[in-house]
């Protein structure tokens, strides 16, 4: 049995706290409740109808809000959009009725090959209007509003003119699309580009974040690797609490992918950035006691 809590914000796009559905939690996801308020479900896991994937995101749609997050719509490609996947996506949205559907700002792919990773894009003039047309086509597809994620990344491109939260938020306007704010991706970004990542929080327009993600990276060298492999650093929540001031309230992720602990350990990710929320703007969903409770199921 899957129990989420019961959320008590004003705000119908405000979820609480989430975590990532990922398939070495699905046995503790049945045997018992869980102290978080909704899950997100990586699109590509669950687009193959039947199979055990589907039939778990079915049972913990039933009891939690869901968010489905992907990683393949290559946004910033100029290759066409994928249409056998976009069908597949609707069909999936269609099925789980998500409270919000998410993919990055990105390319991944040329001429039908695949890198298999989030490349970042220009910003410039021409790519905002390219990226924007492809997500309006997108958005048109699947009946909603979309979420534009910012990845982290490792080079730049010596002819763009604008800055990234300039680009995201002209995209925002032009496109009619939401932000999933990564802030770790953000505190990655800064450390490898050398920017005050607190002007990329000041630069975002308020109104269209929807949702933050929160993760774990490495050192490489003089580089920072975005590896959701390890807890969220001292840096992160930092940068996450001053987010949260200014923004208040937003749906907040954990994202661990790697090296994947037991869903308690998860879990207590989870209750710190509940307790950030919290400690700036009150409690926002189920109480601690009903959190309490839960928490002696979840191993």
């Amino acid at each position: 049995m899957v129990s989420g809590a019961r959320l008590k914000s004003g705000d119908p796009t405000f979820l609480g706290v989430g975590l990532g559905l990922r398939t070495p939690h699905y046995r503790t996801l049945e045997q018992g409740p869980v102290p978080v308020d909704f899950f997100e479900a990586i699109s590509e896991t669950f687009l193959r109808p039947g199979g055990n994937p589907r039939r778990m995101l079915r049972v913990v749609a039933e009891r939690f809000p869901v968010a489905l997050h992907g990683v393949s719509l290559s946004l910033g490609s100029v290759d066409p959009l994928n249409s056998a996947y976009l069908a597949s996506l609707s069909s999936l949205v269609r099925e789980v009725n998500p409270r919000l559907v998410s993919d990055h700002l990105c390319w991944s792919g040329y001429g039908g090959h695949y890198a298999h990773d989030l490349l970042p894009l220009p910003y410039t003039e021409e790519a905002l209007a390219h990226v924007a047309g492809r997500i309006r086509q997108v958005q048109d597809t699947l009946g909603r509003q979309i979420l534009i994620e910012n990845v982290s990344s490792y080079m730049s491109f010596a002819h763009s003119t604008l800055q990234e939260w300039e680009f995201l938020s002209a995209l925002c306007e032009q496109a009619d699309c939401q932000l999933l704010l990564d802030v770790n991706n953000i505190f990655v970004s800064a450390h490898n580009h050398g920017f005050d990542p607190q002007r990329f929080i000041e630069g975002v327009p308020a109104k269209r974040v929807a949702q933050i993600h929160l993760a774990g990276h490495r050192e490489r060298g003089r580089l920072l690797l975005d590896t959701h492999d390890r807890p969220v650093c001292d840096g992160v929540w930092a940068l996450y609490e001053a987010t949260i001031k200014r923004l208040g309230p937003v749906s907040t992720l954990i994202e661990w992918d790697a090296d994947i602990p037991p869903l308690a350990d998860v879990v207590a990710e989870a209750e710190k950035a509940r307790a950030i929320v919290e400690k700036l703007h009150g409690p926002q969903n189920a109480s601690h006691g009903e959190r309490a409770e839960s928490q002696a199921h979840v191993g």
